[in-house]
Parts: C-alpha cells; sequence; structure tokens
C-alpha cells in the first residue's frame, strides 16, 4: 500500500516530505489578514490561483528559530469556481518556509503553494516527517545506482543480489535481496557500511521509505548490473524489480488540482 498521510485527500507523504526538506521554518499559525495582489504584482501566477499577501499570528513552531508572534509572507491558494480565493480570516494553517535575512518575522514559502491548510493527521505527518529529519543518522538523498551484484548459491534458484547506492552525503546505503529454494524472495535495506542480510525494508510513510521510493530509479541501469553471467544479470534485474514493486509508488498529488 502506498503510504500517504492517514485521512488526508489532497497531499501524499511524499508531497508532506517535499515541502519539509527544504524548510528552515515550520509554523502553526492562524491567518489574520488577506490581500489579494494585483495581476501585475504576481509575476509567473499559474492559471487558477491567487497570490495572496498574508499576515498570521504564530500558534507553534514545529522547527526553526523563534521567529516572533506575526509572520508575513506571500502564498498561492486556488480559486473556486467564481474566481474568487477562499476566505482565509482567523483560518488555521501550516507553514513551511524560509527566514528572509534582516526582516524579522518575513518568511519566503519553500514553495508557491507551501501554506497548508492545518488538519490534525496533516500535523501529526509533518512532525514525524520533522523529528526524523533532524536525527543524526537521517537517511541521506539517493544521487546514484552504483553497483547490483548478483551471486547464484549452490542449490536451484538460491542466491543473493546485492545493490550499492551513492548518496548526497557519501553515506552508505545498501539493499540485500535473498532468494531460498521454495521460500519467498526477502530484502532489506542497510543505511550502514555492513551489508546486512538480516536487514528489512522500511517501514511506509519513513524517512527510508521516501529516500528509497522517490530515489531509486524506475529500472536498473545496465551499466551498474556487474553479475558476472547473463543469468546473474537477469535475476539482479528481476530482485530489483521486486523491491521497486514492494516500496510501492512515489505518488504525488501537488499541482494537480
Amino acid at each position: 500500500m502506498v503510504p500517504a498521510p492517514a485521512s488526508d485527500p489532497e497531499l501524499t507523504y511524499a508531497d508532506l516530505v517535499d515541502l519539509a526538506l527544504p524548510a528552515e521554518v515550520v509554523v502553526r499559525a492562524e491567518v489574520r489578514k488577506a490581500v489579494r495582489l494585483k495581476p501585475e504584482e504576481a509575476p509567473g501566477l499559474p492559471a487558477g490561483r491567487a497570490r495572496l499577501y498574508i499576515e498570521a499570528r504564530t500558534q507553534a513552531l514545529l522547527i526553526g528559530d523563534n521567529i516572533g508572534e506575526s509572520i508575513r509572507f506571500l502564498a498561492d491558494v486556488p480559486l473556486d469556481g467564481r474566481g474568487k480565493p477562499p476566505k482565509l480570516s482567523k483560518a488555521p494553517v501550516l507553514v513551511l518556509a524560509r527566514m528572509v535575512p534582516g526582516r524579522p518575522g518575513e518568511l519566503q514559502l519553500v514553495a508557491p503553494d507551501a501554506m497548508l491548510a492545518l488538519t490534525p493527521a496533516r500535523e501529526a505527518t509533518l512532525r514525524a516527517i520533522l523529528t526524523e529529519m533532524t536525527r543524526p543518522d537521517a537517511p541521506p538523498p539517493i544521487t546514484a545506482l552504483r553497483e547490483a551484484l548478483h551471486v547464484s548459491g549452490n542449490l536451484v534458484g538460491e542466491g543473493e543480489t546485492q545493490l550499492f547506492l551513492g548518496t548526497a552525503t557519501g553515506a552508505p546505503i545498501s539493499i540485500s535481496i535473498l532468494r531460498r529454494p521454495g521460500q519467498p524472495t526477502k530484502w532489506g535495506v542497510s543505511f550502514t557500511e555492513i551489508v546486512d542480510s538480516a536487514a528489512h525494508p522500511p517501514l511506509p510513510a519513513t524517512l527510508a521509505w521516501y529516500r528509497l521510493a522517490c530515489g531509486l530509479p524506475q529500472r536498473l541501469p545496465e551499466r551498474a548490473n556487474v553479475s558476472a553471467t547473463l543469468a546473474d544479470r537477469r535475476i539482479a534485474a528481476e530482485d530489483y524489480a521486486q523491491v521497486l514493486a514492494d516500496l510501492g509508488p512515489c505518488s504525488r498529488k501537488r499541482g494537480q488540482s
């Protein structure tokens, strides 16, 4: 099953991670003022949206330095069927942003749509994401699938495929896929120097899941498949496809409405 925030029909888990990763500040706030900008004041605004100047009162700071009791920022919001923006006075929102240097209380959203309607499930998911992000051992971004190697065992149908991944930080990530005669194929991921054949797949709706499901290529690159024989290369590709199938797609909904 594809991970998604509980009871959130508008955003997937991957959508929220996409917004959380570049954020310096994540705030729960209440909108106090919303003013629609004129078209000439909103360059690059997509059709069906309005750009608003927002003033809001800080209710809770999920991450970031103290930003004071009030914040200001620009946000793009969808128009309704009459071409009007939503009424936001006193609306509770989640704001994912960066600080504007030298301008206390002024924020720049990490994306034009990074002011989100507040729901308990959405806030809980974001808090879990932020907790994982700030851990010293947080899984890093995947930059490449460097090598895939399948080695057959002594018995028919026995073997192991190992995948070695490149990361933005240089930290190791490896995946081991085990085949045993008469047993389902099993695999796991390791985020240490040790290639652990007893590792497990990542849990859904975790940063580890996101890094794999959203960072792995959709098929095993031929140049990375260094298995010794044609049969072993074929099995390595099959094992890689099994990993992707078990992870499920990196689904996103942002920008579809």
